[in-house]
């Protein structure tokens, strides 16, 4: 089976599309597919094209056993609708162009969403190469652009609403990333085939990526600190005031400190924001590799997980959620809805908190404080609900079975 993976983003990269689609590709490959990427040229999250990638129109290359082909895209670090909308439309273009000249024999096409308008080229490719489509969607579009205040224009709302329709219509299959989101598909395509392709972990994989070496000693911190961790972008959506707020409040407590690793859009506000209030237990540090993530997570005791207190973030599963999980370290989760449920409800793996509430953040810390074997007890418990719930292995090898059954080509 000739399997196309579509997507604006892909490593180099880090984040969590990249990392999921990344795993999912060579675990699709280890099932006997040809497995072929057509993505971007990297430049997510700083929005600058990486080195080695500059001044291109289309480059072919190899990680391991996949075959990447990566074409151009528009690059802008203006955040404003514009030119949002240009760096998606130039993929859009790009990718049909290198789909369409460059990439060979296609089976199936798998295509990410977000960017919602990729869906276009998904299908076009499809009938160009008698292929059959599988749209994932790892985030509602237009809806969380809508609430998010990202698109605005009513017009442009019903166009996108229109073009989410027509994607879905002619996909052959559809796959989601959270509950929320199969539901929401299901409840408008009862008749369409959907599967929940959920976030996961490689437990050996991740394990493989621990070295050894003592990121917590490197950083200066001490044996006996109590380090509470939030890692990954650093943006809007986040809510990572909260953390700031009760750490301030928190200052006095020896031995209890911050640690926020990642890059965004929003770190230097909240640098200024812990000048301002005084929070000196709160270190930030920039992104890590995912071969690195692994030791920072070692080095830390308990992960920190926020999310802005809006309804769109119901179904919202972060991906880091499971890395912290898988290496035992207990998560303090302020995200209400699926998440909540699966992980704190069912798995015991945490405890909640008021999505941007920093008392309620500071009264969970407070009591881990003192119930310091909780911490331990917590971690052991994400561990195990992860490998028996959200191993990747067994995710792969389910939606293996939901593909295989459109995988075939066109007579």
């Amino acid at each position: 089976m000739n399997i196309l993976i579509l997507t604006q983003y892909f490593p180099p990269e880090t984040g969590a599309p990249q990392n999921r689609l990344y795993d999912l590709a060579l675990k699709l490959h280890e099932k006997g597919a040809v497995v072929r990427i057509l993505t971007a040229f990297p430049n997510y999250p700083k929005y600058e094209v990486f080195p080695g990638y500059t001044g291109k129109w289309y480059a072919c290359e190899t990680m391991g056993p996949l075959e990447v082909h990566r074409s151009w895209i528009y690059v802008s670090k203006n955040k404003s609708i514009v030119f949002r909308l240009l760096n998606y439309f130039s993929f859009t273009f790009s990718a049909f162009l290198a789909g369409w000249w460059k990439v060979g024999k296609t089976d199936l096409i798998i295509c990410e969403s977000p960017p919602l308008f990729l869906g276009f080229t998904g299908v076009l490719l499809k009938w160009i190469k008698g292929a059959r489509l599988v749209f994932n969607v790892s985030d509602l579009w237009p809806e969380s652009a809508v609430k998010l205040g990202i698109i605005k224009n009513r017009a442009m709302i019903r166009m996108s609403e229109a073009l989410e329709s027509w994607i879905y219509r002619h996909s052959d299959k559809i796959s989601g990333q959270t509950q929320g989101i199969v539901s929401d598909i299901q409840s408008k395509f009862p008749d369409k085939p959907i599967f929940w392709l959920k976030n996961g972990v490689d437990t050996a994989e991740l394990q493989s990526r621990l070295t050894g070496y003592d990121w917590r000693a490197a950083q200066g911190f001490q044996k006996e600190d109590l380090l509470f961790y939030f890692g990954g972008l650093i943006g809007y959506a986040q809510g990572l005031d909260c953390i700031l707020y009760a750490a301030a409040k928190l200052k006095n407590i020896p031995g209890l400190k911050f640690v926020i690793v990642g890059d965004g859009p929003d770190k230097d506000r909240l640098v200024q924001l812990k000048s301002d209030l005084g929070a000196d237990n709160v270190w930030f540090f920039g992104g890590v590799s995912k071969r690195e993530i692994a030791d920072v997570i070692q080095a830390m005791d308990v992960g920190i997980i926020p999310l802005k207190k809006i309804d769109l973030f119901l179904g919202a599963i972060p991906s880091k959620i499971f890395e912290i999980l898988c290496l035992k370290k207990p998560l303090l989760l302020g995200i209400e809805g699926e998440a909540k449920d699966i992980f704190i409800r069912d798995g015991k793996a945490g405890l909640a908190f008021e999505p941007e509430n920093a008392e309620a953040l500071e009264t969970q810390i407070r009591y881990l404080l003192a119930n310091r074997n909780l911490i331990t007890e917590l971690g052991e418990n994400g561990s195990a609900f992860v490998e028996q719930h959200f191993n990747r292995a067994v995710i792969a090898a389910d939606f293996w079975r939901f593909v295989g059954e459109v995988a075939e080509p066109h007579k």
